[in-house]
């Protein structure tokens, strides 16, 4: 049967008739129908987000992924505050403890706090999500890497010098540098401001001057090397300076005589010197500093004065013994012409 004839009962003839279906007509009804569903689900549409307000299904599900993801992403942001502050302590705590302890500089905050140069690296990351804070939390956390790279560091370094405490103790300078014996010295000036013996001027004094008779010995007060021995007309007269590793140097001034050169390793308790009244001096006597991290402070904070002249006398021997056996053991005057 052909798709564009159509069959009509006329009662008349009481018979069928063909009646001829009209295309356009068919053309015309179809595209009516498609126009008419059209509207209807724009219809639909408008009344499901317009008027009722709701969101498409898949839009739905989009928010939901997106909100359940910049949850995670806060978390992240919030441990990442946790983390900030744990290793700041850990910096702090660092610098003015441990690196501090063992003589050991700061670690500069460019360093600490140095950034990443160059190409973008978070270029990708421009413009997603809400003031790019995917981009933002991404580069705390590499800071935060760099930062904890930086820490470990700095606490491998110090576990190296802590290896050597033992070394520490012996050279931290923990003596006075003359027998504490009363007859001998008096304390003429302290660390701190004073009157200017020669210009009566208040001025800030860098040490402790032990007033003593010329000649008497001037002791190390800790295991170290010389790094200086020179003379000084308008200042220090004949003075040595010690560094003693871990950031501490000492200087003695004023000397009479200097035993020791320059280069030269030195024991705690081991003659340097004889005092005197050399240089810019208003008398006799030794000008004793302790300088620690290129900073002058109170020698009177390392020294114990209540040690009695035996004790420091005792002491003073045992190191020129055990000198005296280094000095005599086969093994070093072997090696002593390959030395000088």
């Amino acid at each position: 049967m052909s798709k564009n004839k159509r069959y009509v009962f006329n009662q008349r003839t009481l018979s069928y008739e063909v009646q001829k279906r009209s295309r356009l007509l068919r053309v015309v009804r179809l595209s009516g129908l498609f126009v008419v569903s059209v509207c209807m689900a724009l219809f639909y549409f408008w009344i499901y987000t317009d008027v009722l307000g709701w969101e498409l299904p898949k839009t739905a599900l989009l928010k939901k992924e997106n909100a359940r993801w910049c949850s995670r992403v806060e978390l992240i942001g919030r441990q990442l505050d946790n983390y900030d502050k744990a290793l700041t302590s850990l910096q702090m705590r660092d610098d003015d403890i441990y690196r501090s302890i063992f003589g050991m500089n700061k670690i500069p905050v460019e360093i600490r706090n140095a950034g990443f140069g160059g190409v973008n690296r978070y270029g990708h990351l421009e413009g997603v999500g809400h003031d790019d804070f995917l981009k933002n939390t991404v580069m705390r956390l590499d800071v935060l890497t760099k930062k904890t790279v930086v820490q470990s560091k700095s606490f491998d370094e110090v576990a190296v010098l802590s290896k050597r405490a033992g070394d520490m103790a012996s050279c931290i300078p923990a003596i006075p540098p003359v027998n504490p014996d009363p007859s001998i010295y008096r304390l003429s000036s302290s660390f701190g401001f004073r009157s200017d013996p020669f210009s009566g001027r208040t001025k800030r004094h860098t040490g402790v001057d032990f007033a003593l008779k010329p000649g008497n010995p001037v002791y190390v007060t800790g295991d170290g090397v010389v790094v200086s021995v020179k003379f000084d007309i308008f200042g220090y007269g004949n003075q040595v300076l010690v560094d003693h590793g871990f950031g501490y140097v000492t200087r003695y001034a004023h000397l009479r005589s200097i035993g020791v050169v320059e280069g030269m390793k030195v024991k705690r308790g081991e003659c340097i010197g004889e005092s005197g009244n050399s240089g810019r001096s208003s008398g006799p006597h030794l000008h004793y500093e302790v300088i620690y991290m290129d900073r002058h402070v109170n020698p009177a904070n390392y020294y114990d004065l209540s040690i009695t002249p035996e004790e420091y006398a005792a002491m003073v021997q045992n190191i020129a013994d055990a000198s005296e056996k280094i000095t005599m053991h086969p093994s070093h005057r072997k090696r002593s012409p390959s030395r000088s």
